[in-house]
């Protein structure tokens, strides 16, 4: 069977259908939230045409109080399902895009889109995979359920609801990383930090008024902007070369004794801080040589000593390493200083599959009460790890190696996928070795040519389950 053929047959369609859900701006906003649309109007409407889109091609959907739905095929005399895990949510499209970012556009061979690649061109990817298996009719032994998720980048909550009401799969995979497989991923450690004394106190000759960044844990934020007040000559020029030694964009306003600096960073997925430029670090670095009220000097210090180019989390005393994962991460994604009011910082941890989760919050909580933090909110998630022997790996690697003719290699990775909700599950593209992961960053985009060898790869992977 050359399921790349099948693919190519059904070229216009698979990119029409990605167009329109890569159109809908489903990024998670509770405050357009309903109870038929609990992540969001956006969202809702991102799942209601997805469900729509596989209802018109044959499947039987069911949606889950807004929060979750699937589209199953059912040849099989049984109840037992593979599943492939999607996610229609999106992250903020921050920066600046050389398109909108919710007009999918097409240059040199790359649709570009918010979602492109995190993750509606691999959930479409997976749809047409199992479309073609349809419409060939092949025989299975196992029904297959295309599950889309609405909360992937927040917290996953609609995988939490899918898993209470509904049986778990036999397997599956989620189109949502890298090929080959990803068979391990690490857990991860949220935090919300709080200063516990936000009074002005002793001010020099500046008083922050504010310092903010970022909007999610799990990006590195890419703007950082500190309003202050106050005399000092030297803030601007020192501010002008700074930025110009890092080689970053920067802009600056003065109104009165009221100055406002912003330095512009490079956003990155929060799982791989190192491969951005976290701009709040960025400027924290610049503020220290000054002196602000005590509790500003404090936050600042911290930014600095703990968090500034230690990305593995050494600074805070919780770095930790394993032979199956790797290194833990730190990524500092958002930060809220509000003079006499607010002094937050957001950490979020992705933690090797070793890791004591007691002994790390332990030292982190010893190192942020040095600094007159405290730990105000707490989330974990557990580490995910499917031994490299299993029958579902197996045959994964032998329909990548065979629609590819690469070797199947066994990855890792820090980010966390909706195959942790499923034991016998692991991550299955659909980024390609040596092509880069677009994911969370400006101009996010797919290769086309890409999409379609995905599509095959899915179609190939869900014909070798579905009998298993």
């Amino acid at each position: 069977m050359n399921f790349y053929d099948e693919v190519l047959k059904r070229k216009d369609d698979l990119t029409r259908d990605l167009e329109s859900i890569l159109r809908i701006e489903s990024v998670k906003d509770l405050e357009s939230a309903t109870k038929k649309r609990p992540m969001g109007d956006k969202i809702g409407e991102a799942l209601e045409t997805m469900l729509s889109i596989t209802e018109f091609a044959g499947f039987k959907t069911t949606n889950i109080e807004g929060m979750v739905g699937y589209s199953e095929y059912s040849p099989a005399q049984s109840d037992d399902y593979i599943g492939i895990l999607c996610h229609l949510d999106v992250v903020p499209a921050t920066g600046d895009w050389v398109s909108p970012p919710f007009e999918p556009t097409i240059r040199d061979g790359k649709l570009y889109a918010r979602g492109a690649i995190d993750d509606k061109g691999p959930t479409i990817a997976a749809y047409y995979g199992l479309k073609i298996v349809k419409e060939l009719g092949l025989p299975l032994k196992h029904n297959i359920r295309l599950i889309f998720g609405t909360d992937e980048e927040s917290g996953m909550s609609c995988m939490k609801k899918y898993v209470e009401v509904e049986k778990a799969p036999l397997a599956g995979f989620a189109p949502d990383a890298d090929f080959p497989i990803i068979h391990a991923e690490k857990g991860q450690i949220n935090v919300k930090l709080g200063l516990q004394n936000v009074s002005s106190g002793v001010t020099g000759d500046l008083s922050l008024l504010s310092f903010v960044a970022g909007e999610k844990g799990n990006m590195v934020p890419d703007v950082a902007e500190a309003k202050m007040i106050g005399q000092n000559d030297t803030l601007v020029p020192n501010f002008l070369k700074y930025c110009k030694e890092k080689g970053v964009v920067y802009s600056y306003s003065q109104d009165g004794d009221q100055t406002t600096l912003k330095l512009v960073g490079t956003s990155a997925h929060g799982m791989e801080p190192h491969k951005g430029v976290n701009a709040a670090l960025l400027l924290a670095s610049f503020l220290l040589q000054y002196s602000f009220e005590e509790s500003a000097n404090t936050y600042i210090k911290f930014i600095y000593e703990t968090l500034y180019n230690q990305f593995k989390g050494e600074g805070l005393g919780i770095d930790f390493s394993d032979e199956i994962t790797g290194t833990l991460t730190v990524n500092a994604g958002v930060f809220t200083f509000k003079k006499d009011e607010i002094a937050e910082i957001h950490l979020n941890i992705r933690c090797p599959v070793e890791t004591n989760y007691e002994d790390t919050i332990e030292k982190l909580t010893k190192t942020v009460e040095s600094y007159q933090f405290k730990i105000t909110a707490l989330a974990s998630k557990e580490p995910h790890h499917v031994p490299k022997d299993s029958p579902l790996i197996k045959v994964l690697q032998e329909v990548y190696e065979a629609e590819t003719g690469d070797e199947p290699t066994l990855l890792t990775t820090g980010g966390a996928t909706y195959a942790r909700f499923m034991k016998n599950g692991v991550a299955f593209g659909a980024v390609f070795p040596g092509k880069p992961m677009t994911a969370h960053q400006k101009n996010e985009y797919i290769e086309i040519d890409d999409l379609l060898k995905a599509t095959a790869i899915y179609a190939h992977a869900i014909y070798r389950l579905g009998n298993l």
